[in-house]
């Protein structure tokens, strides 16, 4: 069953601005924050070209990004650890959308890949993961279900070249072999 109309009315541009509380003007507000310990070490890795997790001291999970706190145990956690970057993808979507909500000619591929960690139990829906571009990889295979569980590895930008975000890695890219 498909749905050809969705059910309701369409409003006009005049009657979707007259709505209260609508605004139609983009505030030119500057904001300044704070990254955090966790975050702020986080990013640094990257920009070294490593990526960082944090180890819960009492049952072992590895959490990528990092947190200051355990969200099962409750604790604080300092145990840094540095994962390889390899890992297999765990859920993958072909987009013809941008960031920016424009329609793309060529459409970019983005997923969520479940690092290889210490402390990571095969059956366990916790694991250390990014979501990220994926590259290499052709949209067939991610509508046939075949990029899932795929091995990958992270593509970095070259040092010069990072900033200390998350797109100091490219993408990440189908392991050889």
């Amino acid at each position: 069953m498909t749905v050809d109309k969705l059910p309701g009315r369409y409003l006009k541009r005049a009657e979707m601005y007259s709505l209260p509380g609508l605004v139609r003007y983009k505030p030119q507000a500057k904001y300044r924050f704070s990254a955090g310990i966790a975050q702020s070490k986080f990013l640094k890795g990257l920009k070294e070209g490593k990526i960082l997790g944090v180890k819960c001291p009492v049952c072992g999970r590895v959490y990528v990004p990092p947190r200051a706190f355990c969200e099962y145990c409750h604790v604080p956690m300092n145990e840094w650890v540095e994962l390889p970057g390899t890992g297999e993808i765990h859920t993958a979507v072909v987009s013809y959308i941008s960031t920016f909500r424009e329609r793309m000619e060529e459409p970019e591929i983005v997923g969520v890949i479940k690092l290889d960690a210490p402390g990571y139990t095969e059956g366990s829906y916790e694991f250390a993961g990014l979501f990220h571009r994926l590259c290499g990889i052709k949209p067939e295979d991610v509508m046939s279900g075949k990029a899932i569980g795929m091995r990958v590895k992270p593509r970095w930008k070259p040092p010069e070249e990072r900033k200390g975000d998350i797109n100091d890695i490219e993408c990440f890219e189908p392991v050889e072999g």
